[in-house]
């Protein structure tokens, strides 16, 4: 029965895109069609986005639940409304890929390890065949701050694919009705254009609808986003804050390499620290921490916050932090291994090149998040000696396949 329903839904999906694309891209003076199919399409991406939801907001609750106390009774009452939602979407996404938000599988490995600092306000994602395309898949890192962090992180995580989804149908369909969008471009770039439109559109629903979510206190409180998306050999990387995505390549002479994809959005950046002034805000560092740049209100010694991107912390919204992702592209060659997205918790006691080769000596494709991890926490307490651990997790992606690959097995990991 789950089989048919799925078979049903993708169909559904797959026949009303190609109809769209055969039809409309061919013949622009049938406009009139496009708005027609495109509401039976966002009708079933509907249905669609609330069966993610419904799981997101499930996993959410299991994970709550292994992760400690919130620490206040208006947490534990969020996790109680939150939990009514769950029962209320009873649904479980059975029809559109297979999602993780805490396992590995041979092409993607996921994990996180609380620190010593309360709730784990890390969470991740690796969402397989993304939007029902066996070439796409979905990899997310989100890492919460604040008093309600940790809900803030989980809430972004299990809205921002599914509006990216619908986002990216709908900007693919109505290609052609875009005037930023130049289709006489190449293949490539007009591909990049729809996936940065889309990225941005969504970003900015995300954080609204976060504003208007009263069941989770996100005025003083929020998360970063580092996501990427594989498009069969087509990287796309949108990051909102201070998580980082580096890639592993393979050099002339053998060795792995790293390269870089992404700007740790801190607010010492000239573009960042600009913006802020700008804002009204403030950007100045603590007598006891030195070098660490953080963003302040105009009159008042707070947040402080240590990324100038993110979603939430309204309170300072106005005086300098955005929530718009810096998106980019890059092609998968032959020598390119596996793409590492992590937490500041990694990079701050990790190097990239050290990064790429403790993932790439990793005997087992599926515990190289892990090792990752462990090494990390190891290095955080070598030299950072008195200062409490962060939350630390990463994904690392592998773009080929090795020769153990069994498909679509997931082996559930839970962290310490």
């Amino acid at each position: 029965m789950r089989k048919k329903k799925r078979q049903k839904l993708q169909y559904f999906l797959r026949s009303q895109t190609k109809q769209i694309c055969e039809e409309e891209f061919l013949h622009k003076k049938g406009k009139k069609r496009i708005h027609n199919l495109f509401g039976s399409l966002r009708e079933g991406m509907g249905h669609f986005s609330s069966m993610f939801n419904g799981l997101a907001r499930s996993c959410s609750i299991q994970k709550r639940k292994s992760s400690g106390r919130c620490g206040d009774n208006d947490g534990r009452g969020a996790a109680d409304a939150i939990a009514k939602d769950a029962k209320k979407n009873d649904l479980i996404l059975r029809s559109s890929g297979f999602v993780n938000v805490d396992g590995s599988n041979n092409s993607a490995s996921v994990f996180s390890k609380r620190g010593n600092k309360g709730a784990n306000q890390d969470c991740a994602i690796v969402w397989e065949e993304f939007g029902c395309q066996e070439d796409m898949i979905f990899c997310g890192i989100f890492d919460g701050h604040g008093p309600w962090g940790h809900f803030v992180a989980k809430k972004v995580r299990e809205s921002l694919p599914s509006t990216l989804l619908c986002n990216w149908q709908e900007t693919l369909a109505q290609t052609s009705l875009l005037p930023d969008i130049d289709l006489d471009s190449d293949k490539k770039n007009q591909r990049f254009n729809i996936w940065k439109h889309s990225y941005v559109k969504t970003c900015a629903a995300v954080d609204q609808e976060l504003q208007q979510y009263r069941k989770i206190d996100s005025f003083h409180s929020g998360t970063t986003a580092l996501t990427v998306v594989r498009q069969g050999e087509f990287l796309i990387v949108a990051n909102v804050g201070d998580s980082r995505a580096v890639l592993a390549t393979t050099s002339v002479d053998g060795s792995v390499v790293a390269v870089q994809l992404t700007v740790d959005f801190k607010p010492n950046l000239p573009q960042e620290v600009e913006r802020i002034i700008q804002c009204k805000g403030r950007v100045f560092c603590l007598e006891d921490e030195p070098g660490v740049h953080r963003v302040w209100l105009p009159d008042e010694e707070s947040p402080g916050l240590a990324m100038s991107r993110a979603f939430g912390d309204y309170c300072i919204k106005n005086y300098g932090l955005i929530s718009v992702p810096e998106v980019t592209q890059r092609h998968i060659t032959s020598r390119d291994q596996f793409v590492v997205l992590a937490s500041d918790g990694v990079w701050d006691v990790i190097s990239n090149q050290e990064a790429v080769e403790i993932v790439s000596l990793a005997p087992d494709r599926e515990k190289s998040a892990k090792r990752l991890v462990e090494c990390a926490v190891h290095a955080w307490k070598r030299k950072r000696k008195g200062i409490a651990t962060d939350d630390i997790s990463a994904i690392c992606l592998f773009f080929h396949s090795s020769v153990s690959q069994s498909e679509h097995v997931h082996t559930v990991t839970t962290p310490k």
